[in-house]
């Protein structure tokens, strides 16, 4: 019998209008089930999602990726406190590299972000990445939605900086964010152009003291590095700003032209359309995932799958043949 059969709709619409209320301990409870590789956690997180869908889609979602020893954490936790300043609630999903032996999250990141996580208006989740591609949560897209049902203004998710998180994390934002230590030169060679084009907006931090002017030779650099790139889009070009986060710094200036960015966005109609791109691409996303873990947990095709897969490393079967024979398989059921 189907797990659905055993939701009950009245606990669902109770648990809903609490996370509406900004219940924190009950969010907590459904990002934990929504996170659940379980099957009857994940059918009652999927009814949940419906349900809160209608309260979805009002915050701002940003995300932000960086060098190694750029100040991400340092930084986050700063426009954290800016934007609770300004009468914001914020929520900072931070995607952690997993244990491979237990699947659980290794860093930190409310003692790396101490102070915003004291705050009343703040909400911390780190959230391991599970082994899944890039570093990111597979269920990020989920535990957004879900912030976003609460009441939270503004989502900051976190990449962890390596592979194909940054370009997940993008197809899941309505900005993206790259820092940049201030250095140029041959720091600038070292940045990928790929994660460069994915940045609506740069920011060289740690731009204070004696690194003032090196952080703005490198912002320069920046600035003649975005100018040879096609933008993303017709309504913006990529700003690059400067920002200390232990100083303060550049903060406000930040969000203002995060401000404009967004205005330029929805006047020219893009920022709908890509949310709506943004969704169909997540729902074939999952269509792909689920008949790969059906796939590879079907009995009959496991029976034959690995003498299939001997055959091809011996050179016996060419892989389409044996990717052709493998869906045959999995098709005729």
């Amino acid at each position: 019998m189907s797990n659905s059969t055993t939701i009950n709709s009245s606990e669902i619409e109770d648990i809903a209008d609490q996370i509406r209320q900004g219940n924190r301990r009950m969010l907590a409870r459904a990002i934990t089930m929504a996170e659940s590789i379980r099957p009857d956690h994940q059918e009652k997180a999927q009814a949940l999602l419906n349900e809160l869908m209608p309260s979805t889609g009002g915050s701002i979602r940003i995300g932000i990726s960086g060098t190694p020893g750029v100040g991400k954490s340092t930084f986050i936790e700063a426009f954290g406190k800016f934007l609770t300043g300004e009468g914001l609630k914020v929520a900072v999903l931070t995607i952690d590299p997993s244990s491979k032996r237990t699947g659980g999250s290794i860093l930190g990141d409310k003692t790396r972000m101490e102070e915003l996580s004291r705050d009343p208006n703040a909400f911390i989740r780190p959230s391991p990445s599970g082994g899944s591609l890039g570093g990111v949560a597979r269920r990020t897209r989920e535990v957004m939605l879900l912030c976003e049902a609460a009441g939270f203004d503004v989502i900051l998710i976190e990449t962890v900086g390596v592979g194909q998180s940054e370009t997940t994390v993008a197809d899941m934002v309505d900005l993206f964010m790259l820092l940049l230590a201030p250095a140029g030169g041959d720091e600038l060679q070292g940045i990928k152009r790929g994660v460069m084009e994915l940045a609506d907006i740069i920011v060289i931090n740690k731009a204070d003291g004696e690194l003032i002017p090196v952080a703005k030779r490198a912002a320069n650099e920046y600035r003649s590095a975005v100018r040879l790139m096609r933008p993303k889009t017709k309504s913006w070009t990529p700003k690059v700003l400067l920002t200390s986060a232990l100083k303060k710094i550049g903060i406000e200036e930040l969000w203002q032209t995060i401000g404009e960015y967004l205005d330029a966005r929805r006047d020219a109609g893009e920022l709908e359309v890509q949310r709506a791109e943004q969704s169909s691409a997540w729902m074939w996303s999952e269509i792909e995932d689920s008949l790969m873990n059906h796939l590879k947990t079907d009995t009959e095709v496991a029976s034959k799958l690995s003498a299939m897969e001997e055959d091809v490393r011996d050179g016996k079967l060419s892989p389409t043949a044996a990717a052709r024979a493998v869906l045959g398989i999995f098709m005729k059921k």
